[in-house]
């Protein structure tokens, strides 16, 4: 009896031990502030520990998607009389009848709409088919001159490098592949500038390295600037003041 009572006067002298030996393990747990995430020009953004969130990113430049074209459909239907010859400088396209003899009010837009294209073998045909028509067309081409607008627009409206370069180069051989086709192309300047207006200083500041894409053409900012001189020189008088209309920081290549 005597043992039992020892046993139980120390227990309870042990345990308040114990316990004060956890809390003091235990930190006190600090106020944090809580930050609110509010939308700019509100009530909550005007509040402390406020973040405001920024505006989303416009996507001026960013890609957009590619949409299935009437060139591939046609190509794949068979509908050209076109086929790949294999040459010692490369692949080329050979013309199953004279290219001089083709409707070029049924062919000629649809190789433009085929400029969209960014796998082979459709962007090979329809980039050499272009230019093939182009240097053989003559007086052709000014009459088609209108359907050729929304291919262009839809190609520069997707925003990318690649398919951007290639249109210039087109747009550039357009002007001079009949006489008149530079004035024709003035009354759709504000198709076409609006794209070459936001990609107009896009160059790649190397600084004392080399630029290797100037040397292959494919280079954004120099092709626009190439390409908004070519419509100056032969797109008459109205051309300077259109372009600058659309394009306010081209200066004129004729007038300096």
């Amino acid at each position: 009896m005597v043992a039992e009572k020892e046993t139980l006067t120390k227990r309870p002298e042990k345990m308040p031990k114990k316990r004060t030996k956890l809390l003091a393990q235990q930190p006190l747990p600090g106020h944090q502030p809580h930050t609110l995430v509010s939308e700019g020009f509100t009530v909550k953004a005007m509040m402390k520990n406020s973040v405001v969130r920024g505006p989303p990113a416009a996507g001026a430049f960013k890609e957009r998607p590619t949409k299935p074209t009437a060139f591939r459909k046609f190509y794949e239907r068979g509908d050209f009389p076109i086929a790949l010859e294999h040459d010692s400088k490369g692949n080329k396209i050979a013309w199953k009848v004279e290219i001089e003899k083709l409707d070029y009010h049924h062919y000629l837009p649809l190789f433009f709409d085929g400029l969209c294209e960014m796998t082979f073998p459709y962007e090979f045909f329809a980039r050499q088919g272009v230019h093939d028509m182009l240097e053989h067309g003559g007086n052709k081409v000014l009459p088609v001159i209108p359907q050729l607008i929304i291919p262009m627009k839809n190609a520069l409206n997707l925003r990318n490098r690649q398919v951007m370069c290639v249109t210039l180069k087109v747009l550039q051989h357009l002007v001079v592949s009949a006489e008149m086709v530079g004035e024709a192309l003035v009354p759709y300047y504000r198709q076409i500038l609006p794209i070459l207006n936001i990609f107009k200083n896009m160059n790649v500041n190397s600084g004392d390295g080399i630029e290797y894409s100037q040397q292959r053409r494919e280079n954004v900012g120099d092709l626009i600037q190439e390409t908004l001189g070519a419509l100056e020189r032969h797109g008459g008088e109205d051309a300077f003041i259109n372009i600058k209309y659309m394009v306010p920081t081209y200066e004129s290549c004729l007038l300096n």
